[in-house]
Formats: C-alpha cells, structure tokens, sequence
C-alpha cells in the first residue's frame, strides 16, 4: 500500500513499531513454518513457469525498496514479489500492508506479521530501513485493485509520494518491479464511466463511502468466477537512486522527480511485460506450448 497524504494519516503505536523487529513467539514460529513452506513452493511456482527477469538487479545487499504495481487479482504480487527476490538473495521481504490488515488480531494479525507486513506508515517504513531491511509497497493501495475495462495495469497513484520522501530520508535505492498476467485471471465486463460502471460507484461511495474502491462485475472462465489460467510475468527494474544531486535545495521536488521516476519506470515495464505476453503462445498456460514458452535471455537475467 501506499502512505496516503499527510493530513489524516493516522499514527502508528509505540508496541506497533517495537514488534516490528520484536514480534511475540507464536509470530516467530509462524514466521519459520512459513519459511519452509516457502521453500517447499518451488517447484510449484516453477510447473506454473512465471516469466521472471531482472532478479540481477537487486542490490546484493538486500537495503533497498521495491515498489510494485497491484491487480485485480492481488494475491499474485503480493506472493511472487517477495518470494522471488527471497529466493535470488535470501533476504525477507517486509511488505507494508494495509491498515485494517496490519492491525488485524488473531490468527489472522500474526500470520500477517508472521509473512513480514507491518501497517503501512511512514513510521514503521523508517524503522524498517533503520535496521536495513528489504521493504516492499504498493503506492496505489487498495484502490489499485478494483479494474473496470480498459483500466488493466494502470497505475493509480495520484498524489502520493510517501514512499520517495521515506527512501530519500534513508538513502534506500528504488528497484520498481511490475507483475503482467493476474489484471487477466478475471475479466471486467463493463467500464467504469458506463451507466453499470457509475452504478458500481455510487453503490461503493454508499456502503464503503469510497467511488474509488468500487468493485466491477467480473467473470473468469466463460460465464463463471472460476478463474482463468494465466501465466505471471514478473520483471525487476533498474534500481533507482535517491541521493539528490549536488547543491539540491528543492526537497519537495526532489521528492517528486523520484516518485515520478519511479513511476515512468513501472509504466515502461507494465509495457514492455504486456508486449512480451502478447507473443506468448504460453500465456493461458496451454500444456501443450510448455517447450515455446518465452524465457528472458540468459545474457541478460537469471532464467526461471
């Protein structure tokens, strides 16, 4: 998620920052079950063959931060982000959730903490980098997630900027990562500004006091809410610097030239992704394409 504008933004507690890097024992056995389960996904990521270059990319010492692009099918991001970039440097990947997610209780509040979130706040993003720790954001949020026609892999970030400030704050470098493949395991069928689509809205702004979080009728395979076998496409950027140049005095728009960086960068890779795909005998998952299926070049990226 991202850190939504100043003005309203709640506070974080002091326990809510001390169990960051301190969590209870039933989180940190939680934490080592899921581990191994980790691990053990291997080779049932690899059947699925997800398209995954730029891992070469990453800062080797795991301090950087990486901001993605979430769909409308969120699990996939949130799954293959930080297990790729587990799996290439063996680093956890502390994803900074979403309010009502990182303040869960129960099961629930531990096993997200267990997988590494923490509310996303510019408090527990600091305490994070303090201890050089490999973060992971979503600077659309929730918002990102609901797509009516046409709004696949669109990124919507308007004003938000939070999480250039913190990385400039902290001298963390940038690495964009973008997913192309799960904005297609369901199918929106009409556009946001068609009269279902301003339907969608009001009824949305009624019970969630949001038009933005409004959720579009969807289907999957044919008529169903099965959903549609896709395969993933998942690239790593170039990593980014925040370390404003020589004789910089404008922070505020040092802030914005890297958060507009970092967004150009996403874009061009949600692009290039979707151009990969487009020529992919391989993108439904078809068995019987297995030996055509596109992988990056060996020269470039590490292969999955």
């Amino acid at each position: 998620m991202g850190f939504g504008p100043p003005q309203g933004r709640p506070t974080v507690t002091d326990d809510e920052i001390a169990a960051i890097m301190d969590p209870p024992p039933r989180v940190r056995t939680l934490r080592n079950m899921l581990g191994a389960t980790g691990d053990a996904l291997d080779p049932v990521i690899d059947l699925y063959r997800p398209y995954v270059t730029g891992l070469d990319r990453l800062p080797r010492d795991g301090r950087f931060l990486l901001v993605g692009n979430h769909t409308a099918f969120g699990f996939a991001e949130i799954l293959l982000m930080p297990y790729y970039t587990r799996r290439e440097l063996g680093v956890r990947v502390r994803p900074l959730a979403e309010r009502a997610l990182g303040q869960m209780t129960g099961l629930g509040g531990d096993l997200v903490a267990a997988f590494g979130g923490v509310v996303g706040h510019p408090d527990t993003a600091r305490e994070l980098m303090r201890h050089n720790e490999t973060v992971l954001v979503f600077p659309g949020g929730g918002r990102e997630m609901p797509k009516f026609k046409g709004e696949e892999y669109q990124l919507k970030w308007d004003g938000r900027s939070g999480f250039a400030r913190v990385a400039i704050e902290s001298g963390y470098p940038i690495v964009p990562v973008g997913l192309v493949g799960s904005d297609d395991v369901y199918e929106p069928l009409f556009e946001r500004d068609s009269t279902l689509g301003r339907l969608s809205q009001s009824i949305g702004e009624r019970f969630g006091g949001r038009t933005d979080m409004a959720m579009p009728l969807v289907r999957g395979i044919g008529p169903t809410l099965i959903p549609r076998p896709q395969r993933m496409y998942l690239e790593f950027g170039e990593p980014i610097s925040t370390t404003a140049p020589n004789g910089t005095t404008d922070h505020t728009r040092w802030v914005e030239t890297v958060k507009s960086t970092t967004q150009q960068a996403l874009e061009q890779i949600l692009a290039d992704l979707q151009a990969i795909r487009a020529g992919d005998p391989y993108r439904s998952l078809n068995p019987l394409a297995w030996s055509r299926a596109a992988q990056p070049p060996k020269t470039v990226s590490r292969a999955i």
